[in-house]
């Protein structure tokens, strides 16, 4: 009789398979984040490049003239001679357009709240909100100049009146956007309205409330811009009417830029707050920092 050993299926424990290091489930390294962040920016910077190239090249061959089309060096030249003043009035567009911007948030998700939750409300104010909307608002700037003044009070309120309309749309539409059978389950479970409101109302509205953020805090500096040009004796707007009556090129241009760095950077962040805030959504998943620029 012959007898068979069987063949140790096991292998040895010094070859079975261990569990993954904790090393390897980690986030990217923050070279790594640095490389996708030059991978996803070079593009917009090589626009940016080219754009600047094509102006120097046009001031260079003098094909358009210098006081319509100053060179990038006279830009430049004004910039560092004039930085203390150009500082100054950056400044006072800038804190403008924060203060109004912040205003206008506040004030148009407590509005969209309140159409949200109020039929009667939402019947009342919305035709009315609608209606501010369409007025143009360089219309309106000298109305608040005879009735502020010539300070800051006439461009902050401007700012809020052009920021509030995005923000409100897009929050009513984050607000009424949140799964129904949410709503259910919340009330079922016997929550009350403002744990609802805090917990899945809010949250799952922050996609689109941001989206309209965004758009309202460029259009703030327009709004601060704007009631510069009516009345004032300080601002990027003031300096933009000064360098235009006096053809003054390379002032305006340099102004223009300092305008397009405040809405920029705004932007950007409202892009990181954005980030910070929704990590969890679709439309950040993979994505980086500022990889919007």
């Amino acid at each position: 009789m012959v007898t068979t050993q069987e063949t140790r299926a096991t292998p040895p424990s010094s070859h079975r398979s261990r569990p993954a290091s904790p090393a390897s489930a980690d986030e990217p390294s923050l070279g790594s984040r640095a490389l996708t962040l030059l991978s996803e920016s070079w593009r917009p910077v090589a626009v940016l490049l080219a754009l600047f190239v094509a102006w120097w090249f046009v001031a260079w061959r003098e094909l358009v003239p210098a006081y319509l089309v100053p060179s990038p060096g006279a830009v430049a030249e004004t910039m560092v001679a004039d930085w203390a003043i150009l500082l100054e009035h950056t400044w006072v567009t800038t804190l403008e357009t924060i203060v109004g911007f912040v205003l206008a948030a506040v004030i148009g998700v407590a509005t969209a709240v309140l159409l949200v939750y109020s039929r009667t409300a939402e019947k009342s104010l919305y035709p009315l909100i609608l209606f501010a909307q369409v007025i143009p608002k360089i219309a309106i700037a000298p109305i608040l100049v005879v009735w502020f003044g010539f300070g800051m009070t006439p461009k902050i309120v401007l700012a809020v009146l052009i920021a509030f309309f995005p923000v409100v749309i897009s929050a009513v539409a984050g607000l009424r956007s949140v799964d129904p059978e949410l709503l259910e389950m919340s009330a079922t479970m016997g929550a009350s309205r403002w744990k609802t409101f805090r917990k899945i109302r809010f949250p799952g509205a922050l996609p689109q409330l941001m989206s309209g953020l965004k758009v309202a805090v460029t259009l703030a500096v327009v709004g601060a811009v704007v009631g510069e040009f009516v009345g004032a004796d300080r601002g990027l707007g003031y300096v933009l009417l000064l360098a235009s009556g006096n053809l003054d090129a390379p002032l305006l241009f340099a102004d223009l830029i300092l305008m397009s760095l405040i809405g920029v950077v705004l932007f950007v962040l409202v892009e990181v707050l954005e980030r910070l805030l929704i990590p969890w959504h679709a439309s950040r998943r993979g994505n980086v920092a500022l990889a919007a620029l």
